[in-house]
């Protein structure tokens, strides 16, 4: 009984981690913390982008660091021309910029964003 339980278990925890591995933007939470900056935090997070994928028009209430971990993204940022970053490149991205990125590339791209916001701010906002 043990057995079937164990493999019931496999099962389903396979299958979440597959559900989870196909979704086309996943973001990862990394780190959030105080700085010494009044009102202000700093946040990290790993964003991992499917092929062909667009994450939307939004900004942040703060400055972001993009840094490219594995393949290519195309950055869109508000009134500049595209640029398209490859791993180990970064890009900064000023306070409330609208942007996007796209992953451009034939596999998963997936970038470092570091942030420093106002806390209690929303990390992201849609564009309108």
């Amino acid at each position: 009984m043990k057995m079937i339980q164990a493999m019931a278990l496999a099962l389903v925890l396979g299958g979440a981690a597959a559900a989870h591995a196909e979704q086309p933007i996943q973001r990862t939470d990394l780190i959030k913390n105080d700085i010494d900056v009044p009102g202000h935090e700093v946040v990290q997070v790993r964003v991992d982008i499917a092929p062909g994928v667009l994450a939307p028009n939004h900004s942040h209430p703060g400055e972001e660091v993009a840094f490219v971990i594995e393949g290519t993204l195309e950055y869109q940022l508000e009134g500049r021309e595209p640029v398209t970053l490859k791993a180990g490149q970064s890009l900064f991205i000023p306070s409330g910029v609208v942007h996007s990125a796209k992953n451009v590339g034939s596999g998963k791209a997936s970038e470092l964003a570091t942030y420093i916001v106002r806390k209690g701010a929303p990390l992201v906002v849609p564009a309108k």
